[in-house]
Formats: C-alpha cells, sequence, structure tokens
C-alpha cells in the first residue's frame, strides 16, 4: 500500500530535503556576497529580515507572537544554540581556517546529536545510526581529502569556535522538542530576531561595513539568503525535527556540503570530479539509510 501523503515521516524528510538545498546553496551565495560585506555583518541583516519577514506571515496567518514570560529564557537558548552559535561561530571559524576545513569540523553535529539524545531524550544509538553515520562521514572524508587539517596555535580560535558551533547546534537540535508555546512562523521569526540582531551589533562594531558597498549582484545574493536559508529553511529544519528523530535529521543535514561542493562547482568554477562523485554517493548513501524507517513522532 502506498504512504499517504499525511505520513508524518514522508513530509520530515521532504522537508529536510528542502533545508538541505536551501542551505547547501548558500555556500556558493555567501562566497561571493562576503566579498563585498562582511560575514557577521550580512548574515545579520539577512536574519533580520528574515524575522520581520516571518512575523509578518505568522500575524497574517493570524499567529500570536505573545511569548509568555517564562519562556523568555528557553527561547533565547533556542535562539542562541540555533542562529547565533550556528551561524556566528561558523562565520568566526572561517575568519581562522580555510572553509573546507570549518565545514568539516561544523558538520561534525550529528556525532553530538546522537550523543545528546541518549541522555536527554531516552534514544540509545542504533546500529542502523552509527551505519549512517559511517557512511556519511566517509563521504565528507573524501569531499575534504585533499585539504589538510594541520594544527597549530594559529588555529586555536578557528577549530574552537567551529566545535562550538557543531556542539551547540546539536544540542539545540535535540533540545528543540522541548514545547515553546508558539506556532512554528512565530518561533522561527523569534528566534531568528534574537539571534541575529547581535551579529548586526557585532558587525557595525567590529567589522565597519560599508552600507552602500552592495552591487545588484550582492542585493539578489542577500535576497537569496533572507528568503531561502534564513526563512524558508529554518521553518522546514524545526518541521523536519518535529517528524524525523534528531540523529536522524542531522545525519540527513551532511547533504548541505556535498550540495554546497556541487552549486561551488556548477556556479563558480570550483572542481568536482572524481572525488566529489565518491563523496556524494557515499554521504547520500548514509542520509537514505539514517531516514529509512523512521517511525513517526507526531500523530
Amino acid at each position: 500500500m502506498s504512504k499517504a501523503p499525511s505520513d508524518p515521516r514522508l513530509i520530515g524528510f521532504l522537508l529536510l530535503a528542502t533545508t538541505i538545498l536551501a542551505w547547501g546553496l548558500n555556500w556558493p551565495a555567501v562566497k561571493v556576497l562576503l566579498l563585498e560585506w562582511p560575514p557577521f555583518f550580512s548574515r545579520g541583516v539577512a536574519g533580520v529580515a528574515a524575522a520581520a519577514l516571518l512575523a509578518g506571515i505568522a500575524l497574517w496567518r493570524g499567529e500570536s507572537l505573545a511569548v509568555p514570560s517564562r519562556f523568555w529564557l528557553r527561547l533565547g537558548f533556542a535562539a542562541f544554540t540555533n542562529v547565533f552559535a550556528w551561524m556566528g561561530f561558523g562565520t568566526l571559524a572561517m575568519k581562522y581556517l580555510p572553509i573546507s576545513e570549518a565545514a568539516l569540523l561544523a558538520y561534525t553535529m550529528p556525532i553530538w546529536t546522537m550523543l545528546f539524545a541518549w541522555p536527554v531524550l531516552g534514544e540509545r544509538p542504533t546500529l542502523r545510526g552509527v551505519a549512517a553515520l559511517v557512511l556519511a562521514f566517509a563521504g565528507l572524508a573524501v569531499l575534504f581529502s585533499g585539504q589538510s587539517l594541520a594544527f597549530d596555535e594559529t588555529k586555536l580560535i578557528g577549530v574552537t569556535t567551529a566545535l562550538a558551533c557543531a556542539i551547540l547546534f546539536a544540542f539545540g537540535s535535540v533540545t528543540a522538542r522541548t514545547p515553546i508555546p508558539l506556532q512554528r512562523f512565530g518561533l522561527v521569526a523569534w528566534q531568528l530576531l534574537l539571534g541575529c540582531v547581535p551579529m548586526v551589533i557585532i558587525g557595525l562594531i567590529f567589522e565597519h561595513p560599508d552600507v552602500g558597498a552592495l552591487s545588484p549582484r550582492g542585493w539578489a545574493l542577500m535576497l537569496y539568503m533572507t528568503l531561502g536559508p534564513m526563512a524558508i529553511a529554518y521553518v522546514t529544519w524545526f518541521g523536519a525535527l518535529a517528524r524525523l528523530k534528531p540523529a536522524a535529521a542531522t545525519t540527513g543535514s551532511l547533504g548541505v556540503p556535498v550540495v554546497g561542493v556541487c552549486a561551488g562547482a556548477l556556479f563558480l568554477g570550483d572542481p568536482f570530479g572524481a572525488r566529489e562523485i565518491v563523496s556524494l554517493v557515499l554521504t547520500l548513501a548514509g542520509v537514505a539509510l539514517a531516514l529509512r524507517r523512521e517511525p513517526p513522532l507526531v500523530e
């Protein structure tokens, strides 16, 4: 019998696929955008704009944006782990590491998710989950095999912030199931606002951006970053987390750097050969194994 269209696991898979595509395509977009605007300021401005857009959609849908006072601390922590840590620490890591090295460390998050899910959610690591991680990380290892991870003191900040990005985002993914009494658009809008306003402030203080420096291409990339990776992808990411186990969702997100490399080859002329093809096959095999026969977690 075919699956019903309302199958939570199928919907979760489609939401996760949307997230992977939007975040993956953002890599070459950011690479080009950073030629015109600095990282913290550009990420922060796009996030604040996306927050305003999602808040408007929430109000148009009749959703309340009011947050009960006892949930502000929980909401602030969610914004810190899911938005500021992921984008802010990840961006800072790229100042001290090549993008490939920062990405390899940032995408260790499925390991941390699996470890956190055991004590927090009582989800013991399964053989299938471990096998999926092995396949996916084998794909990433192949993808970045041409890069040296030689460590010295100058990389301490980069390695630390990249690992903090991975660990905190993984913890946020696990604890995202703790209910905050807001519907999804309002919840994502608040997290983006609380996570991105500090980035704008940090950018203004330390990066001194030239606000008028954006070319028409830069504005187009800012529009994409606002609508795609910020607005749509965060909504679909939290939607996927509500329907798939956190370990499966974060393992599935390992497809993001593969999409990023393929997009870089297509749009920016980055290398794409046997290494990238083998990586794509291994990583997607791990993603497919992680998502296979996941039990639905919502009615």
